[in-house]
């Protein structure tokens, strides 16, 4: 059985290391928008993860009748991911101006890698676990709004975010993976 501060901890990296391609885009999304709409699109953005946490929950929950070791195959999806960013890591990525329907959209679109680690995450350890881990979640998207918001305000800061996110991100997924698979017992 794990500790509080031990779901704490690993939820703080499960969070931080599914959103941040999620992060880059935001701020970058976010140099690009008026300054009086930053607090809709950041609304919508918190929405995005709200409605990503509420999918992983309720996934999670569906799958109580098959054992938790079990669970631990859908590290895949992080496997998966690592081997895609890295295959396609040269690839330019797109930066579009959004409004408040799009950055919810996008939110949820680029929210795959979310799901694929906040499922096994979630139904691993039980409800109260479940519950410390949505309040870290939620904690730390008011810190990624926030600091996203401070960020856009260093354009310079948020290219190099882009330009380099895609040379790091296939090792955070792997790392995930193997997170996936520590959690749920598997290995």
């Amino acid at each position: 059985m794990h500790t509080i501060l031990g779901v704490v901890v690993v939820a703080t990296l499960a969070f931080l290391g599914t959103m941040v391609d999620n992060y880059f885009a935001f701020a970058a999304q976010l140099v690009a928008t008026e300054r009086d709409r930053f607090r809709r699109v950041s609304c919508a953005q918190a929405l995005g993860v709200a409605t990503m946490i509420a999918l992983a929950g309720s996934l999670g929950s569906l799958l109580t009748p098959i054992p938790v070791r079990w669970i631990g195959v859908l590290a895949l999806a992080p496997f998966s991911f690592a081997w895609h960013s890295w295959r396609h890591r040269a690839a330019p990525r797109e930066q579009f101006r959004r409004g408040v329907l799009t950055t919810f959209a996008i939110t949820l679109a680029l929210g795959g890698d979310n799901l694929a680690v906040w499922i096994p995450l979630l139904r691993a350890n039980g409800f109260t676990h479940a519950l410390v881990t949505i309040a870290t979640f939620a904690f730390l998207e008011i810190v990624f709004l926030l600091s996203a918001q401070r960020l856009a305000t260093h354009p310079r800061v948020v290219n190099w975010g882009s330009e380099h996110a895609a040379t790091f991100m296939p090792y955070v997924y792997v790392f995930l993976g193997v997170l996936i698979l520590i959690e749920c017992h598997t290995i």
